[in-house]
């Protein structure tokens, strides 16, 4: 009877640790890696522990690794994809990454990337494999139980590739010598909606939760930086011992780095023997570290990376959420710029902020970036837009370059669904358009149906429920439902499921009884609440609110100096909407269609009519 309540107490906490997020459980992996770089070959053999915690109800018979390397040989899918897209072109520009286009195809036998796999054993026994270039297939010899963890230990060995996308070596531009991201076997994630195994096409990537223990073997001249806490500083130095401390000279040729990560989903790092290792110490908790190379951009700007990041820090942690790691590496590395768990790659210091940013919108609230693009890089872009404001002191509105590039996305007539898996867009054009640009707006334009205030409480409610989990959009949308009181699903079915749009005219104004009538029409497919604004010539303003139909709610008045007047809810079904004013039509100066240009109307000219203009 003792044990068989041991038992249960036990099955409880696992249970509880499984299903600790609102309604759905989550994999938990736990690695531990070894790996022993050789510089002159560009080659490295590696040892891979990973504990696999199956919190999910399904027994699994096989498992999946990412193989990201194999992405970087001659005739790969990315490479074919690449070639393809540059088919396309956009008056003489063809629609591939630049840093992409053809170079995979041109790549000799010491400059592709690979993984090659030793071994992989489970709990001690030897597995079946089979490779499908960047995936890895493992064939279990018996199966993994519900709730139940296993042992996988793997060797490999890989040859990291010439720079082309993200990883690489020996950046023509950037000149590091190593940018090591997506460097390793990942196991893939299995979730609600089973195996992810993602071939590495293009972009976007989804881990597993979990904490890792990697330790690099590297020539003793490297200087590395890269996700996680360095565990031996006093050995390594390079600016990371402690102060006072006096490092010893290495006595071999190589030096172990070892670095733990806790409570994440990836791992990168970077290395270079000409790093310049700057840190900032912004409270007790908390460093942050600059690792650039110096070369044609000004030290400086690289090292206002750190005065801006602690100067922005409280207003991002206010605004979206706290950071809850003890580090964080601003890395010159990559082609771009690239987020990483406590890390980002930067070619150059003018992407910090948006990378930075991304460990929230990626790092800490961890969607599958391959089905919900948006929802990493718009609400990063989002997030972005903000603080450069608050940084600059900025009153202007802050996302009228996503606007804009929603809107030029509209007019070329290449929108896609925000749905469209982030491989699967049609052109690159559309890609970018719609995930940072129409994703923001969503955010922005969220703004403008349940208000500011609401928004504001919705990120950091949507923060504190998913954080270190993985949401996805009907999450995020029951979050805003559940904080504004209203109805939403008609914005997510409109502005994610469908590339309608949204047109709103000024259709006609007179006076009728003694009062102003004004109709607005819709034109667009896409119904919205509308904000209309009167200017009267003595300066004194009214606003005129009209609930949308489906949202059963109307948002909160804004701003208590403008008098307000709320009208019942226009149906979606009806083209034009009538409202009125009490002010004579001779005494109003400025008619207006939301002022605060959040309401995404893709023809704004018909939006807006000054009657003193045409007296």
């Amino acid at each position: 009877m003792k044990l068989r309540l041991i038992l249960s107490a036990a099955c409880v906490c696992f249970y509880t640790i499984g299903f600790s997020q609102p309604g759905r459980w989550q994999q938990r992996v736990k690695y531990t890696m070894n790996i022993d770089m050789n510089v002159q070959t560009n080659q490295f053999k590696g040892t891979q522990k990973l504990e696999y915690s199956n919190n999910s109800p399904d027994t699994l018979t096989r498992v999946f690794y990412h193989l990201y390397f194999n992405a970087f040989q001659p005739n790969s899918m990315m490479d074919n994809r690449s070639r393809i897209l540059g088919q396309t072109l956009f008056g003489n520009r063809p629609d591939w990454d630049q840093r992409v286009r053809d170079r995979i195809l041109n790549l000799k036998p010491d400059e592709i990337g690979y993984h090659k796999i030793g071994s992989i054993k489970m709990n001690g026994r030897a597995q079946q494999f089979v490779m499908h270039e960047t995936i890895l297939e493992v064939k279990l010899d018996r199966p993994i139980l519900p709730r139940s963890k296993v042992v996988f230990d793997m060797e490999f060995e890989s040859q990291v590739p010439l720079q082309v996308r993200r990883s690489g070596r020996d950046n023509p531009n950037t000149k590091v010598r190593y940018s090591m991201s997506q460097w390793y076997p990942k196991i893939c994630e299995y979730d609600y909606e089973g195996w992810h195994p993602t071939p590495y096409v293009a972009r976007e990537f989804y881990g597993v939760w979990g904490d890792f223990d990697v330790t690099i073997n590297i020539d003793k001249t490297y200087i590395l930086g890269g996700t996680g806490h360095l565990q031996n500083p006093d050995q390594i130095g390079f600016g990371y011992e402690k102060e006072g401390v006096k490092v010893p000279a290495p006595k071999a040729d190589k030096l172990s780095w070892r670095f733990i990560a806790p409570n994440v989903h990836d791992f990168v790092w970077a290395a270079d023997p000409g790093f310049i290792h700057k840190t900032r110490k912004v409270r007790d908790s908390l460093v942050l570290h600059l690792l650039y190379k110096p070369g044609r951009i000004d030290s400086k700007e690289w090292e206002d990376i750190l005065v801006d990041a602690e100067k922005a820090l409280p207003f991002i942690e206010k605004s979206f959420g706290g950071y809850p790691y003890r580090q964080f590496s601003f890395i010159h590395a990559g082609d771009g710029g690239m987020e990483y768990p406590m890390a980002t790659l930067l070619a150059g210091p003018g992407a910090w902020l948006h990378e930075w940013l991304h460990n929230w919108y990626y790092g800490m609230l961890g969607t599958n970036e391959s089905e919900y693009a948006w929802m990493d890089e718009g609400f990063t872009e989002f997030a972005t837009d903000r603080t450069m404001a608050f940084l600059q002191s900025s009153s202007a509105f802050a996302h009228v370059d996503n606007y804009g590039g929603y809107y030029s996305l509209v007019k070329s007539g290449r929108e896609e669904p925000l749905t469209t898996h982030a491989d699967h867009y049609n052109t690159n054009l559309a890609y970018g358009a719609a995930v940072y640009s129409k994703g923001c707006v969503f955010l922005s334009q969220l703004g403008y149906i349940v208000g500011e205030e609401n928004l504001k409480k919705i990120l950091l409610e949507y923060y504190r429920q998913w954080r270190f989990k993985h949401p996805n959009v009907s999450d995020f949308m029951r979050v805003a439902e559940k904080v504004s009181d209203m109805e939403l699903d008609w914005y997510r079915q409109y502005w994610i499921n469908t590339t309608k749009t949204i047109n709103y005219s000024i259709d006609s104004l007179w006076e009728e009884g003694g009062k102003t009538k004004i109709r607005i029409r819709r034109v667009g497919m896409t119904p919205m609440p509308i904000d209309f604004q009167l200017t009267f010539k003595d300066g004194s303003k009214e606003l005129h609110y009209v609930p949308m139909y489906l949202m059963f709610g109307e948002k909160p008045a804004e701003d208590a100096s403008i008098q307000r007047k709320v009208y019942e809810p226009w149906k979606w079904t009806h083209p034009t909407y009538t409202i009125e004013s009490s002010g004579k039509l001779a005494d109003i100066s400025i008619g207006e269609i939301d002022p605060s240009q959040r309401l995404a109307d893709i023809e704004r000219k018909d939006n807006k009519i000054d009657l003193s203009a045409i007296r």
